[in-house]
């Protein structure tokens, strides 16, 4: 790797930083982030990082507010130590959900948000699956919103499309074309869930539009957080005849009992992506396979600090 590329992370997800300080094959970046007695955050860069291309991991997942303060703290120190460069890497962009006004005197939380994170001082961020693609066009900076496709894609070929009875599945009408994507990678059909949900984090399974009788199904989402609608669409693919039911999303928010749903359902496995950390708990589940995104960022990074083509990643 080039000189010149420091890449610091907070407390959020220091085992994925050091995976990709290690595809890049430069050291981690030092910084000191704790707390004040008060509980305020305390962040100080301890190292020269004058004209330098900078790199900030940090996801912001639970504890969302403390992860986000922690980036926007340590966004506004590199700016302060006059940084050449700053790019936020921000794997799991918490409050993506809330993108849009569903109901009267609500907020857009996630152009909020996205405005406090180009205030601090951030020239580029680097993302992975948002939950809404229009987040984008929240930033008036560059986006790189990187897909982990390839990487869940990888996986499911080598282990279920030995034969040709496979079915993606996406969740709801919003994932059809994330779910048709992956479908023609693999060369298999594609069914879909026609869900109505009542209110937030409950959903109710209405149909499965789609041949899905004597097929080993995926449904592939871009996160699960209580677990819910996961689960009550592979008990509708069940009772329609589905041999198999695995699932696949690239966040595994899992909140609250979701991992014990998920134990005590007719899902034979769960494809995660280590975008969120996954606790002690989670991760002895036999159920969940977790798969690094580590190089692929760190080859986002790479191509970023080199001014090349990201988008040829996808190809």
């Amino acid at each position: 790797m080039p000189e010149g590329v420091k890449l610091f992370t907070g407390n959020a997800h220091k085992k994925l930083a050091q995976e990709i300080v290690k595809y890049l094959d430069i050291p981690l970046a030092d910084a000191t982030v704790t707390d004040f007695s008060d509980g305020e955050i305390m962040v100080q860069i301890n190292e020269n990082v004058r004209g330098a291309d900078l790199f900030v991991l940090q996801p912001t997942c639970m504890p969302v507010n403390r992860n986000i303060m922690e980036l926007l703290l340590m966004v506004d120190a590199l700016k302060r130590a006059s940084a050449g460069r700053i790019t936020a890497v921000i794997p799991y962009y918490g409050y993506a959900r809330q993108d849009r006004k569903v109901q009267p005197r609500v907020p857009i939380s996630a152009k909020l948000v996205a405005d406090l994170i180009t205030a601090a001082g951030t020239n580029r961020i680097l993302t992975i699956d948002l939950h809404a693609a229009q987040i984008q066009g929240f930033f008036n900076i560059p986006v790189d919103n990187l897909y982990a496709s390839p990487v869940l894609l990888d996986y499911v070929e080598k282990k279920y499309n030995k034969n040709k009875d496979l079915v993606i599945v996406s969740p709801d009408a919003g994932g059809v074309e994330r779910a048709r994507a992956f479908a023609k990678k693999l060369q298999s059909s594609i069914a879909i869930i026609d869900k109505r949900r009542e209110a937030a984090n409950i959903s109710q399974i209405m149909n499965v539009i789609g041949d899905v009788e004597n097929k080993n199904t995926i449904i592939l989402d871009d996160m699960i957080d209580t677990g819910g609608t996961t689960i009550q669409a592979a008990s509708a693919l069940k009772e329609k005849g589905a041999k198999k039911v695995i699932t696949a999303c690239t966040h595994a928010v899992l909140s609250g009992t979701a991992v014990e749903k998920v134990n005590n359902s007719v899902i034979e496995e769960l494809i995660v992506t280590n975008t969120i950390p996954l606790d002690s708990k989670t991760e002895r589940c036999k159920k969940i396979t977790v798969l690094s995104i580590a190089s692929l960022i760190g080859e986002a990074v790479r191509r970023i600090h080199e001014e090349s083509s990201i988008s040829s990643l996808f190809v």
